[in-house]
């Protein structure tokens, strides 16, 4: 029985649950104290406000509705997250998701409203304008050595004032959103399915919702089950290595980098072929969803599937931070939670290596154990 334990506890898998819930129990309970500072009064309600989200509304109706409005965030994010994420196998931080998905914003709404083009169209409009933002930080890296992470953050902005320009030829007049999509073209929203009967008629739940977590569990048989994959991941691991092993270390480079934009500016499309949000055109900072799909990247310790779960609490809680009393606290507050989610996942590999350290001094401790009561068995004698 020992053993049993012992062997779950130096599992990579276990260990990268545990790490996890780690994360999100200490940045509730220091969300909480900032509650507490704020407003000593409320906040253990607050936090239990935060943490319900739909759960807040008093019919099941309401909730399922509200429900779906979760998971159709929830699905931008999770493509978010498997860009930062397959990118991350390769030894690459495609911190630049988020100019991708402003990319593929961009391309999907003008396709969408200036060329009235259908949903399929729409969609691979998006997905080929991330994947040239990605590309390029791909190009960059493989034949300029830029690391990319500057040339991604660079990128983001450009991405975001292209767009902004290229938008503002389709946004309403009285105010700096695009026209609304389904009084425009209601032929480039994402079909449902049926889907929404699920949610109380929530007609903006789509096909995006399953096509993300199809994507995902893809992805992580690409990753693991696949030569293509295997050469993805040995030119992250060492690239000198890779180029002798006759692998083309700069072509998977870049064409990681493309399919992981790709992927975020799939992720774009995901959220406005729904018609659930316009883009302001008089944006002045890049869409979080970008930047949130790094916590849910590690918060789903780097697997693509523990990804789908950490891609729904994220957006859980950010949600939930809208049914705060406003007159009490920000809503940003679940924001803030998630931030601290993201600093300490940068510790997972300590919380790992401090639980190995753990495992095998108890180990030590149990066979010295064993073996002074074998010598002192063998004294008696």
């Amino acid at each position: 029985m020992k053993t049993q334990k012992e062997s779950i506890f130096k599992n990579a898998g276990f260990q990268s649950i545990l790490a996890a819930i780690l994360c999100i129990v200490i940045g509730l309970f220091i969300g909480f104290l900032v509650l507490l500072a704020i407003n000593p009064a409320g906040a253990g309600e607050a936090i239990v406000t935060i943490m319900r989200n739909f759960l807040n509304y008093p019919t099941r109706p309401a909730q399922m509705k509200y429900l779906g409005n979760t998971l159709v965030k929830t699905a931008p994010l999770l493509m978010c997250a498997l860009s930062i994420n397959f990118c991350y196998k390769v030894g690459l931080f495609n911190i630049g998701a988020a100019g991708q998905y402003v990319a593929g914003a961009g391309a999907c709404l003008y396709a969408a409203l200036a060329l009235e083009l259908p949903w399929y169209i729409c969609l691979l409009c998006a997905m080929v304008a991330g994947g040239i933002f990605g590309t390029i930080v791909g190009f960059l890296k493989a034949y300029a050595n830029v690391n990319e992470v500057i040339a991604g953050i660079m990128l983001n902005w450009i991405g975001l004032y292209l767009v902004n320009m290229l938008l503002a030829g389709v946004k309403e007049q009285a105010s700096p959103y695009t026209f609304n999509l389904s009084s425009t073209n209601t032929a480039a929203i994402l079909p449902t399915l049926g889907l929404e009967k699920f949610f109380s008629n929530n007609k903006y739940v789509t096909i995006a919702v399953p096509l993300s977590i199809l994507i995902a569990i893809v992805l992580y048989i690409i990753l693991t089950k696949t030569k293509f994959g295997y050469e993805l991941q040995a030119t992250g691991f060492n690239k000198d290595a890779a180029k002798y092993a006759g692998m083309n270390e700069k072509r998977n480079m870049i064409l990681t980098l493309m399919i992981g934009g790709a992927l975020a500016g799939t992720g774009a499309a995901f959220l406005y072929l729904t018609g659930f949000e316009q883009w302001q055109t008089t944006a002045s900072s890049v869409p979080s969803m970008g930047f949130n799909g790094i916590a849910a990247t590690f918060l789903g310790g780097l697997h693509p599937i523990g990804t789908i779960f950490a891609s729904y609490f994220i957006q859980h809680i950010t949600s939930g931070g809208a049914y705060l009393d406003k007159a009490i606290y920000p809503s940003q507050i679940s924001e803030l939670i998630s931030a601290i989610i993201i600093y300490l996942c940068g510790f997972v590999l300590f919380f790992k290596f401090a639980m190995n350290k753990r495992v095998d001094a108890a180990q030590e401790r149990r066979k010295a154990a064993a073996e002074n009561a074998a010598a002192k068995g063998g004294e008696s004698k």
